[in-house]
C-alpha cells in the first residue's frame, strides 16, 4: 500500500525543495505549503501537490496536514529570502505549525532546527528554534530535531573562489561545525523513516570542527591555487550589531551568531549522526562536493 504523503513546509526555499527532491527520489509523495503569492509551478512539474496556505494561517495548516503521514519543515523568516519573510513566521508561524501538528494524525514531525540553539538565547533566530523544540515537545508532537551547523555554502558567495578570497566575520582560526546543505536535504528527508525516539535531537555536522582559515586552506589544495581569507574583527561585528540593531533586528541578530562563533563553542557531537544516518561527510568531501557543483576543477 502506498505511503500518505510528506508533507514539506519551506518547499520553494534553497533547502526545502532540495528536500523535496530527496524525498521524491526516496520514492515519497510529496505535499508542499506554498504561500497564495508564491510560484509554485517548479514543484507542480515535480509531480508535488501544492497546498496554498500560510504558517500564520492555523486553518490553512490544517487542511494541509490533512492526512499526511509526516511534516519536514525548513521554514526560515529571519533570512528574508522570500517576499513575506519575517522575525514573526520564526515566533507565531512555528507556535502555529506545532499546534496544528499536535490536532493532526501525523506519525513523524521533521523539525530543521540549529546547532547549539538551547545554549544561545542572545542569538534570536537560534532561541526561536529552541522554543519551537519545546513547543513541539509540550504538545505531544512526535517529532525529530535535525541541528545542523553553519551551512558550507555560503564561503562561496560573492564569487569567492573565483576571487581566491574568502570572506568571514570575526576570527578566521576559530573552529566550528559547516554542513553541506545538500547533505542536511538528504539527513531531513531520511529522517521521515528512520529509527529514531520521540523528541530527539541530533546535532549535524561535518566530521570536525574547522576554522576559515581550514577551509581555504582545504580549497586551495583541491583547486591547486592560493585561497585567501578576509576577516572582519570581532569587535567592528558586535560595535554594527549595537549601532544597527535598533533599526534592522537582523543585524543584531547576525552580530549575536558571530559573536557566539567566537566561543568556540558552536560544535556538533555527530555521534548520534553517524548512527542514525551513517558516515559523516569529511570536510575535505564536503568541500569537493560544494567545489564541484560549482563547476570548478578539482586539481588534486
Amino acid at each position: 500500500m502506498e505511503k500518505a504523503p510528506v508533507l514539506v513546509v519551506g518547499g520553494t526555499g534553497r533547502l526545502g525543495g532540495q528536500v523535496v527532491r530527496a524525498l521524491l527520489s526516496r520514492g515519497r509523495q510529496v505535499r508542499a505549503l506554498v504561500r497564495p503569492a508564491s510560484d509554485a509551478a517548479p514543484l507542480e512539474a515535480d509531480g508535488v501537490e501544492v497546498a496554498r496556505g500560510d504558517m500564520m494561517d492555523p486553518d490553512s495548516l490544517l487542511r494541509a496536514m490533512d492526512g499526511v503521514d509526516a511534516v519536514v519543515t525548513t521554514a526560515a523568516g529571519y533570512t528574508r529570502h522570500s517576499k513575506g519573510d519575517t522575525d514573526e513566521i520564526d515566533i507565531v508561524g512555528n507556535r502555529n505549525l506545532a499546534d496544528a501538528a499536535a490536532r493532526s494524525d501525523i506519525r513523524r514531525f521533521v523539525l530543521t532546527s540549529i546547532l547549539t540553539c538551547d545554549q544561545t538565547p542572545t542569538v534570536p533566530h537560534f532561541w526561536n528554534k529552541k522554543l519551537m523544540e519545546d513547543r513541539l515537545e509540550e504538545q505531544g508532537v512526535p517529532f525529530v530535531a535535525l541541528r545542523p551547523g553553519a551551512f558550507l555554502d555560503q564561503i562561496a558567495r560573492d564569487d569567492a573562489f573565483a576571487k581566491g578570497r574568502l570572506s568571514w566575520f570575526g576570527s578566521p582560526d576559530v573552529p566550528l561545525t559547516f554542513v553541506l546543505t545538500a547533505d542536511l536535504a538528504a539527513f531531513l528527508a531520511a529522517a521521515v523513516d528512520v529509527e529514531v525516539h520521540g523528541g530527539e535531537r541530533i546535532d549535524i555536522g561535518c566530521d570536525r570542527p574547522v576554522s576559515i582559515r581550514d577551509l581555504a586552506q582545504i580549497s586551495g589544495r583541491l583547486l591547486g591555487r592560493e585561497i585567501g581569507v578576509r576577516s572582519i574583527p570581532a569587535p567592528v561585528v558586535r560595535t554594527a550589531g549595537s549601532v544597527l540593531g535598533g533599526a534592522v533586528p537582523m543585524a543584531r541578530d547576525m552580530s549575536s551568531m558571530m559573536e557566539w562563533f567566537q566561543t568556540g563553542k558552536y560544535v556538533a557531537d555527530t555521534t548520534r549522526q553517524r548512527e542514525v544516518f551513517g558516515v559523516v561527510p569529511t570536510a575535505e568531501d564536503a568541500v569537493t562536493r560544494l567545489l564541484t557543483a560549482l563547476g570548478y576543477p578539482i586539481q588534486a
